[in-house]
């Protein structure tokens, strides 16, 4: 690729839209899952006794919140891809039909 067709993808509007989206994206879900989780060590840390507390048999709190944790981990996961898959495929075909001869389909 030469240079003039790389500063012409960087001016697409297009191609600056899908960068301050994905990483406007990108940082949000990893503040939300280090709250999470900084959150969940701070409970260890500072209230074991919550984390300890029994619910059922050998089930304890911490348990559930552990689990809720990688839960949470998974559905953020599910909320990136189901907008890169659908926003984010479409502003780089966008890009690449304007910018490469033939385009793609």
């Amino acid at each position: 690729m030469d240079d003039a067709v790389l500063r012409r993808i960087q001016s697409d509007p297009n191609y600056l839209k899908l960068v301050k989206d994905r990483s406007s994206l990108g940082w949000t879900l990893s503040i939300i899952v280090l709250v999470i989780y900084y959150g969940y060590i701070a409970l260890v840390a500072f209230a074991p006794g919550i984390i300890a507390a029994k619910v059922a048999g050998a089930i304890t709190i911490g348990l559930i919140l552990g689990a809720g944790l990688i839960v949470a981990a998974v559905i953020l996961t599910g909320v990136y891809v189901l907008r890169a898959n659908s926003e984010y495929d479409e502003l780089t075909r966008a890009i690449v039909n304007a910018n490469v001869p033939g385009g793609v389909r």
